[in-house]
C-alpha cells in the first residue's frame, strides 16, 4: 500500500511522462507541482513507488517512467473523467451532425476520435443479429406480381418482388400475410428464415413462392448481419509514437488489420462507472498488442448489438483526454441514432 501523498506524486510522474515524453526526477516534480515538500520527500515516495514496481528506470538517470503497473492505478485512481471542453463538445455535434447515413457517420466518427486524441481510432460497426422482424406486409402490384415488405424493430426495411406462377386474389394474400406474421413476427432474422423456409415445404402452391423469397430474403439479411467489421482513422497517429515502442510497431499494425483480434478484445473489456474500458500494456499481450493501451467505450442503436468505439496506442497515452472523448463520442451516437 502506498500513502495517498505518493499516489499524488504518480499521478505526477504519469503526466509530465505523457507531456514530455522524458523520464521524471524528485527536482522536476517540486519545481512544477505544489507538494509543498522537498526533493528528499519525494523522493523517498518515489523508492516507495518504485518497491511497488509502479514506476522504474530507464537507464541509469535519476528519472523514472511509470510502468504498465503505474499506469494502471493511475487510470483506477482517475476519480473523474476530465470532461471534454465546450470548444470540443461543439465540434462533435457540427462534424457528426453533418452526416447524412450511417456510413458516412462512422467514417467521421473515426476521423474525429484520432483528431480529439491524437491515437488511432476505431469504431465497431453495428451488426442486426438481435434485430427481430416486427411486421411482414405484402402488396399486389399485379395479379401475378406481389411486393414483400419485411419491416425489423430496427426501423430497417427491406423489400422484394415476387413473380407468381398463378394469379393471387386479395383474399389469399390476406391469409398469407396473416400467416407470414404468425410465424416471422417477434423472431429474430436467422429463426424467421428457418421456420418459413420450412414451411414452403408444406405450403399451398399459391403461397410457396412469396414464401421461399421471404425466406431467401431473411436468411440474406442474418448473414449480413452476423458480419462484424471495425472502421479505422488515424494511422498515422500510431506512427508518430514508434519510439514509445521497445521494437518495430510492424507487429501493432499487423494485430489491428486482423480486425477479429480487436473485435474480440473488445468483446473482453466490461466498461467502468464512468462508461469506459481500459486495457494496458502486458493486460493486451495475449492480442499481441503487449504494448499498447486499449480505451473503448459503448454505443448502442436499438435493434442492433452493442458496438464500441476507441483509440489504440502507446502505454505513454493522455488516458483522462482518451477516456473523455470515447465516452463523449459514444454517448453522441447513442442519442442521435436512437432518436433517429
Amino acid at each position: 500500500m502506498v500513502s495517498e501523498r505518493s499516489l499524488a506524486v504518480l499521478r505526477a510522474i504519469v503526466q509530465d511522462y505523457v507531456a514530455s515524453r522524458e523520464p521524471v526526477g524528485s527536482k522536476t516534480i517540486v519545481e512544477r507541482h505544489a507538494f509543498g515538500v522537498s526533493a528528499a520527500t519525494i523522493r523517498n515516495d518515489m523508492a516507495l513507488l518504485e518497491e511497488e514496481e509502479l514506476i522504474a528506470a530507464p537507464h541509469t538517470s535519476s528519472g523514472r517512467i511509470p510502468t504498465d503497473k503505474g499506469y494502471r492505478v493511475f487510470v483506477d485512481q482517475l476519480t473523474d473523467v476530465r470532461p471534454l471542453t465546450q470548444a470540443q463538445r461543439q465540434a462533435i455535434e457540427t462534424f457528426l451532425g453533418e452526416s447524412s447515413d450511417l456510413d458516412e457517420l462512422l467514417a467521421r466518427t473515426v476521423r474525429l476520435i484520432a483528431q480529439l486524441t491524437k491515437q488511432l481510432a476505431v469504431v465497431q460497426y453495428p451488426s442486426f443479429t438481435s434485430a427481430r422482424v416486427r411486421h411482414v406486409e405484402l402488396v399486389s402490384l399485379a395479379p401475378n406480381r406481389v411486393l414483400c415488405i419485411l419491416i425489423a424493430d430496427s426501423g430497417q426495411v427491406e423489400q422484394r418482388l415476387v413473380e407468381l406462377e398463378q394469379p393471387v386474389d386479395e383474399d389469399t394474400l390476406a391469409d398469407l400475410r396473416v400467416r407470414l406474421n404468425e410465424i416471422a413476427a417477434g423472431a429474430t432474422m436467422a429463426d424467421a428464415a428457418i421456420a418459413l423456409s420450412g414451411e414452403v415445404r408444406s405450403a399451398d402452391r399459391r403461397h410457396a413462392a412469396v414464401m421461399h423469397t421471404l425466406a431467401a430474403t431473411l436468411a440474406e439479411q442474418a448473414r449480413v448481419q452476423r458480419t462484424d467489421r471495425l472502421v479505422v482513422a488515424g494511422a498515422a497517429n500510431l506512427v508518430r509514437t514508434e519510439q514509445d515502442f521497445a521494437g518495430s510497431i510492424l507487429g501493432v499494425i499487423e494485430a489491428i488489420e486482423e480486425q477479429v483480434v480487436l473485435l474480440k478484445l473488445f468483446g473482453e473489456m466490461a466498461t467502468d462507472e464512468h462508461g469506459v474500458a481500459v486495457r494496458i500494456g502486458r493486460e493486451n499481450a495475449s492480442f499481441g498488442l503487449g504494448e499498447t493501451s486499449v480505451v473503448t467505450s459503448a454505443f448502442e442503436i436499438p435493434g442492433r448489438d452493442i458496438s464500441r468505439l476507441g483509440v489504440v496506442g502507446p502505454t505513454r497515452m493522455d488516458y483522462s483526454n482518451s477516456m473523455a472523448a470515447v465516452r463523449a463520442v459514444a454517448r453522441y451516437l447513442s442519442r442521435t441514432l436512437g432518436e433517429s
